[in-house]
């Protein structure tokens, strides 16, 4: 099995920082693609920022200059910099990845359970 596991997610006041990281766990022969969408109440979900063997982007015009993703191929990881927080950045953050689990497979997608994002003051 192959697992995607988030963490950083919480409660932080308007301006503030958080760090989201996502680590990938289990059989893997290589990521594709790895990245972060989320979803607000009432909202559809929507891509946030992915990294791409090319390299990687955001794709929210709001969260540019202020969200920077990074990826540790290494440790296939990936993280989420969050700065200069807005309320309107609330949402639940999903952590995304295309994954082949041997040479053989065809890529899959994977889904963590999601980290809960709360900017309030």
């Amino acid at each position: 099995q192959v697992q995607l596991v988030e963490s950083g997610g919480g409660l932080v006041q308007p301006g503030g920082s958080l760090r989201l990281s996502c680590a990938a766990s289990g059989t893997i022969f290589s990521i594709d693609g790895m990245g972060w969408y989320r979803q607000a109440p009432w909202k559809e979900r929507e891509l946030v920022a992915r990294c791409f063997s090319s390299g990687c982007a955001n794709f929210v015009d709001s969260v540019k200059g202020r969200f920077t993703i990074s990826r540790d191929n290494g440790e296939n990881t990936v993280h989420l910099q969050m700065n200069s927080l807005k309320p309107e950045d609330t949402a639940v953050y999903y952590c995304n990845a295309d994954i082949r689990r041997t040479r053989w497979d065809a890529s899959r997608n994977y889904w963590g359970q999601g980290t809960q994002v709360t900017v309030s003051s």
